[in-house]
């Protein structure tokens, strides 16, 4: 199994994997601390609507995939805030509407008609080194945009109304959070697909949580849990192929593996933290 590691193409989608594997991790740790994991369920879905646009307007389908995911967040942000009631209607028009779209765009584009199942459950692959630039530049997006807003962001995670009652921009953060939560899904396209996104974006994080204090700590236990389930799928695909010649893609694989990650964590005795306001993880 590990002279797969002598291959290009192994070598390539493995890089693609743990540089996504940063910004889920990081983002991840935000959503299940902030318990949205539904709001940006949407924005996974949604996000496909940008890769039939990519498609039909002749671009990426990742960078079709970030801006259309960006306007959902807006979209689904701004009703969070103003609407509260009602919201899961919201989020399943958003999400049926985005696949929707997807398909039709997809149709619509003459030529070569995609394969659907690769972004639908991941392609990584056939990923290429423009996709592995594109997920580079997401994550240095992510990451500075927590180098200087995390204060706000663990505010709001943890004590949305305290951050209004102090005059913080709850809102404008709210909003920034979720662009950055579709950002982190445009990356995880080419690992799992829009189908499983959402639980790769959530399942380290919520291991992690059960482990560290800190939300700082989760993060980085999230990003490892995350790097080990994207790394030990993508061997066990390659080994399953190379030893019994049955072709089963890694998306799936990495899901079942941060699946019995986190059924393990819960079975193990842990750490139980208090909730205090913002400097430690709920129990």
């Amino acid at each position: 199994m590990w002279e797969a590691l002598s291959l290009p193409f192994f070598q390539r989608v493995l890089i693609a994997g743990l540089l996504a594997s940063v910004a889920c991790g990081v983002i991840g740790s935000y959503v299940v601390s902030k318990r949205i994991a539904s709001l940006t369920g949407g924005l996974s879905h949604a996000a496909f609507g940008g890769v039939g646009l990519g498609y039909w307007a002749g671009l990426s389908p990742l960078i079709g995939a970030a801006g259309f995911g960006l306007v959902a967040s807006m979209i689904i942000g701004m009703a969070h805030r103003k609407v509260r009631s009602g919201l899961d209607i919201l989020i399943a028009m958003v999400w049926s509407v985005g696949m929707a779209l997807g398909i039709i765009f997809i149709a619509l584009t003459p030529g070569y008609v995609p394969d659907l199942m690769s972004y639908l459950f991941g392609s990584l692959l056939f990923v290429s080194w423009a996709d592995v630039g594109l997920v580079a530049i997401v994550d240095v997006i992510i990451l500075s945009a927590v180098f200087l807003f995390h204060p706000l962001f663990e505010t709001i995670c943890f004590d949305e109304e305290y951050a209004e009652a102090s005059g913080m921009p709850a809102g404008p953060t709210l909003l920034t959070l979720l662009g950055l939560a579709s950002l982190a899904i445009v990356t995880l396209l080419r690992v799992v697909g829009v189908i499983l996104a959402i639980a790769l974006l959530t399942m380290p994080a919520a291991t992690a949580r059960r482990w560290v204090g800190t939300l700082p700590a989760m993060m980085v236990l999230s990003v490892g849990l995350c790097a080990a389930s994207i790394a030990g799928g993508l061997f066990l695909s390659y080994g399953i192929s190379g030893a019994w010649g049955l072709s089963i893609p890694p998306g799936p694989l990495i899901i079942l593996i941060a699946t019995i990650t986190y059924v393990s964590s819960i079975a193990l005795p842990h750490r139980r933290h208090a909730e205090t306001n913002g400097n430690t993880l709920r129990a």
